[in-house]
């Protein structure tokens, strides 16, 4: 792997793709930082060893082609040089408008860092522009991509940059991570190796599914989606949801399993509310017997044993998307046994991932990120990678 924690970059001018597209406030303040802390280990190893670092990064989706505050990376500069302990360069200009991004990187000394302005300001990014590339790699002598979350488009910063840098292309830390960890779980994973699988469509997870069929024990069906197999087998699932034309695509997938011999399991009960709110009416029902004008909400007391017996059984666990609507603290009861019975497993010698927006807020917020052996950073590059698919940020590197 082209990592660079065996390359010394002493006096070198590094262009670093970072992931900064973190969420603020109405005040423009930082409400999770999360993705800058990801980003200091790569950009301290190369302030460390007495590299120049010019920082390109993406904030949100620019509308218009240009600068617009509201999607200028102005708004973190001071904190990113708090959490470095040094002043960062910035300018709103963009490249071509003058010199001024020109002469910061060229007049830039090692231990400086310059951030450019949303590398999505400039048309030819999402394009993959080469001419855009091309101008950018004039900036620096050295390429490094550390930004997981965003390896799944084939943008200028994040693919097309690495062609100019064909000996001088590497992994940052979080990348190296990310990909240590993704190739661990789909080609040497240690069996029984159990998949749970959550979200609210079947369609928007049927490519990790299908993918996982040859190389998974024991797939484990919650979150929404599971109520569309359970209409598909004929039960009833009152006002939960539903994707009534994905349903011949829910029994063929079973289908698959039993042919592969995977074992799956649908929860065996449902929590139930009379409405989608913390303070709704409950009771416990067996799966596909829920009372028309009522929705499942979580999975029930029967469904939490039989998947936690199932998780400590097992030697690798992945975890994508929560078990019910866990914001609602009256329903989080499934998706917190799943995230603390994976960490149980871990501490039994189990090797647990877990990726997807949802589940990682879930195992954040429970405080216990930090006891999984693995915890994506990037949600839909993840998933994608889950489904088997060439992550072009990625390949960019390994060419």
């Amino acid at each position: 792997m082209k990592s660079i924690k065996d390359v010394n970059f002493k006096g070198r001018k590094v262009l670093l793709r970072v992931d900064f597209n973190v969420p603020l406030d109405e005040n423009k303040e930082i409400t999770d930082d999360t993705r800058i802390r990801e980003s200091l280990p790569t950009i301290n190893k190369l302030l460390n060893d007495g590299a120049a670092v010019i920082l390109l990064a993406h904030f949100g989706r620019p509308k218009k082609g240009g600068f617009e505050y509201e999607y200028s990376l102005c708004h973190i500069v001071q904190y990113l040089s708090e959490c470095l302990g040094r002043p960062v360069k910035f300018t709103q200009r963009l490249l071509g408008e003058d010199s001024t991004v020109e002469d910061l990187a060229r007049d830039l000394k090692p231990g400086e860092v310059f951030l450019m302005d949303n590398i999505r300001f400039y048309p030819g990014e999402t394009k993959g522009d080469e001419a855009l590339a091309e101008r950018l790699a004039r900036l620096g002598d050295c390429y490094v991509n550390d930004a997981f979350g965003a390896c799944h488009r084939e943008h200028v910063s994040t693919a097309t940059l690495a062609k100019f840098f064909p000996n001088d292309k590497f992994f940052g830390h979080l990348m190296e991570h990310e990909v240590t960890n993704l190739k661990k779980l789909m080609l040497n994973a240690e069996h029984p190796f159990t998949a749970i699988i959550g979200g609210s469509k079947i369609s928007s997870k049927i490519g990790i599914l299908e993918n996982l069929l040859d190389k998974v024990d024991n797939m484990i069906i919650i979150g929404g989606m599971r109520y569309t197999f359970t209409k598909a087998q004929g039960g009833n699932i009152g006002k939960s949801i539903c994707e009534d034309d994905k349903m011949d695509m829910a029994l063929d997938l079973l289908k698959k399993m039993d042919e592969k011999g995977v074992k799956y399991y649908l929860p065996v009960d449902s929590v139930v509310g009379d409405r989608f709110d913390n303070s709704a009416r409950t009771k416990i029902v067996p799966a596909g017997q829920v009372p028309d004008g009522w929705e499942s909400m979580d999975i029930g007391p029967e469904s939490i044993k039989e998947i936690r017996e199932i998780i400590m059984e097992s030697k690798t666990i992945l975890w994508n998307g929560p078990a019910g609507v866990f914001e609602l603290p009256k329903f989080a009861k499934g998706t917190n046994v799943i995230a603390a019975s994976a960490v149980l497993a871990c501490k039994l010698g189990a090797y647990a991932a877990v990726g997807g927006g949802d589940s990682v807020a879930a195992v954040t917020q429970l405080g216990l990120a930090d006891q999984m052996d693995y915890v994506s950073t990037g949600g839909g590059a993840m998933l994608e990678y889950l489904e088997g698919k060439t992550l072009p940020g990625i390949a960019a590197i390994e060419d």
